[in-house]
């Protein structure tokens, strides 16, 4: 899942195989005998560049619903380093709200615990229908085959944010589209004294949606069709490899990075210290930071040869929000009153503008706003080059083991120690015995 949101950071490994107790989120005040209540509760991510922007943006709607229904809505940004285990506390304690936020990759896994309210058809209708959403959002809500734990209501891609001033000055006159391309374009730039390339070294989240594109550009999956883990595949390991060498081997990243997990390497870009970033829906963050429109420009994710597509041109994971429901709530009429609202056209329009993300709703996605250069690319890419996540029960297990092996090997790299291909499967190996038993 980066990206205008914090990135997921540290997500707390804890078993998805107990079962979920009730949850009776929000409020017991003014509740109707339908189960709706005057007042929700409401775990949002932190999608801005602050919890300060995320309030900005959210309580003006917040209040819009509330004149509409008459339902208020108590809202909490969750910082994405604590969302993850919030969330399972929740799941298994009971003590959780009515309405959250979830990242898309984590829909099989919170599927799992039984805590979320399964979106039948039945429950679509309430908010308009499944086929209001785009096929692309509705392939990260769960597990094939059963009906969606969540519905999207944020749809982000990665892409290439470039500093054309770095760039004109390196006497380099378009971006790079192969990785290639971007290994000596990055010699140039240091040559000028400035950094190549940014990175979260230490974003387990951060490290698993990079190193999952380098293994779809190579051939290579981390689970077998039937949903094994299987970290150690030769394709996958030089994926691992490959990335990890842009700092160890190619210098494109700094060093310094290796121990970045908290949005430094968007700072660090909006400032004008690297010339290169790779993230999910940058422009309203770089926005609030200063850098101008005018200053950057993007582009796709590059690939190993030719352009972006199906197959190992993919460049980007599917990245979105989900907005889920506990299904134990008290107030399910309300909670689901207010995925209908988030999910409107209008809406949805309002929110993705806000936060320079795609809307998954196909009417809203129509605006002439998300043709605009900041979102363009990353529309063009959710439609032809981008993958799920497996939508396993056991991804954000996954998420940790292996996002926290790739934190070790940039550490590694950081300090000057080798990253080699025995390495690296040595530390893709001890991530798959974390794994759960089958």
């Amino acid at each position: 899942m980066r990206s205008i949101r914090a990135a997921a950071t540290g997500a707390v490994v804890m078993s998805l195989a107990l079962a979920a107790t009730a949850c009776g989120g929000g409020t017991s005040g003014g509740d109707g005998a339908d189960g709706s209540s005057k007042t929700l509760t409401y775990w949002a991510s932190n999608q801005g560049a602050s919890i300060a922007v995320d309030k900005q943006v959210l309580q003006p709607e917040l209040d819009k619903f509330e004149k509409q229904t008459g339902i208020k809505v108590k809202v909490e940004v969750v910082p994405w380093s604590d969302l993850l285990n919030r969330i399972l506390t929740a799941a298994t304690s009971g003590q959780g709200p009515d309405v959250l936020n979830i990242g898309n990759t984590w829909s099989a896994s919170l599927q799992a615990t039984g805590a979320l309210l399964p979106w039948d058809a039945k429950n679509f209708e309430k908010i308009g229908g499944r086929d209001r959403f785009v096929d692309s959002a509705l392939g990260s809500t769960g597990a094939t085959g059963k009906d969606p734990a969540a519905v999207p209501l944020y749809s982000m891609a990665y892409a290439l944010y470039y500093n054309k001033q770095i760039f004109a000055d390196a006497g380099i006159a378009k971006p790079p589209a192969t990785w290639d391309e971007l290994v000596a374009d990055g010699k140039k730039i240091q040559a000028k004294g400035k950094s190549p390339l940014g990175a979260e070294g230490s974003n387990v989240s951060e490290n698993i949606h990079h190193v999952f594109v380098f293994a779809k550009q190579h051939g290579g999956d981390f689970f077998t069709a039937d949903g094994k883990p299987d970290f150690t595949n030769p394709k996958v390991v030089d994926a691992v490899k490959q990335y990890v060498d842009l700092m160890a081997k190619d210098k494109a990243i700094p060093a310094g990075n290796a121990e970045y997990a908290q949005n430094q390497s968007v700072s660090d870009f909006a400032k004008g210290k690297q010339a290169m970033l790779l993230w999910q829906s940058a422009a309203a963050n770089l926005k609030s930071q200063g850098m101008s429109d005018d200053a950057y420009g993007i582009a796709p994710v590059p690939v190993q040869s030719g352009t972006p597509g199906t197959g190992t041109q993919v460049n980007s994971m599917v990245a979105g929000i989900n907005l889920a429901i506990f299904k134990d709530s008290h107030h399910l009429d309300g909670a689901t009153q207010f995925v209908k609202f988030m999910t409107s056209d209008s809406e949805q329009k309002i929110l993705n503008k806000a936060y320079s993300s795609i809307p998954p709703v196909k009417a809203a996605q129509q605006d002439p706003a998300f043709d605009a250069p900041a979102t363009a690319v990353l529309k063009n890419t959710l439609a032809t080059s981008a993958a799920a996540l497996p939508q396993v029960a056991d991804e954000s297990q996954f998420e940790t083991a292996v996002g926290t092996a790739v934190k070790d090997l940039f550490a590694d790299a950081a300090a000057g120690r080798a990253v080699t291909t025995a390495s690296v499967k040595a530390k893709l190996e001890k991530a798959q015995q974390q794994m759960p038993a089958a």
